[in-house]
């Protein structure tokens, strides 16, 4: 668990990172909301509750990527996929609305990432530790599961190959990144999303 000045070490980190990629990235965002809402013929901002800190929800941004409603089966995220939005998902610039929700205070940059309920919510034991710490944009465990979708479609049930091998996996990968915090880790985790 992270020390009081840890916590608001990162939190300056966040906020002050989080306005200077604004400044250069709200045209781009502006330009694939607008695009996705095209594509898609939709809004082109998808919120979605996800599970926070303390594991209390949150709204949770991204740019729509899909066609259709919320879409949990990858089958059905391939399926509903454009180019375009494939292009987005490909590239994480889907997720550049998240740096609001930083600013908000309800994520940080580096950190577990956020599940919908059913999962982080649901955590027992040592494992809570994870819902002690704000959930992320990027973190230890999206870096090793960058291609996630790849790797759950080449398995026969990709339900149950997600909760018996790489969510197990993932709450190790927090629990690591939570107890052995600093600095320079969220740093390098930064720059190792963006050279991947």
């Amino acid at each position: 668990m992270l020390k009081s000045n840890q916590r608001i070490l990162k939190r300056f980190l966040d906020i002050s990172i989080s306005m200077v990629l604004l400044f250069f990235a709200i045209i781009p965002l502006v330009l694939f909301l607008v695009l996705s809402t095209i594509d898609l013929k939709r809004n082109g901002l998808f919120t979605q509750q996800r599970i926070g800190q303390h594991g209390k929800p949150f709204t949770f941004y991204k740019i729509r990527s899909l066609m259709g409603s919320n879409h949990q089966d990858i089958a059905s995220i391939v399926r509903n996929e454009t180019k375009f939005g494939r292009w987005l998902r490909s590239t994480k610039l889907d997720e550049l609305p998240q740096l609001f929700n930083v600013l908000i205070g309800d994520m940080s940059l580096v950190g577990p990432r956020p599940d919908v309920a059913g999962y982080a919510d649901r955590l027992e034991g040592n494992d809570r530790i994870i819902l002690s710490v704000k959930p992320g944009i990027t973190g230890p465990a999206t870096i090793k599961y960058r291609n996630e979708n790849q790797l759950l479609l080449q398995q026969q049930d990709p339900k149950k190959f997600n909760d018996a091998v790489i969510w197990p996996d993932k709450v190790n990968i927090n629990k690591n990144y939570i107890k052995n915090w600093s600095l320079r880790k969220d740093i390098g985790y930064m720059f190792a999303s963006l050279l991947k």
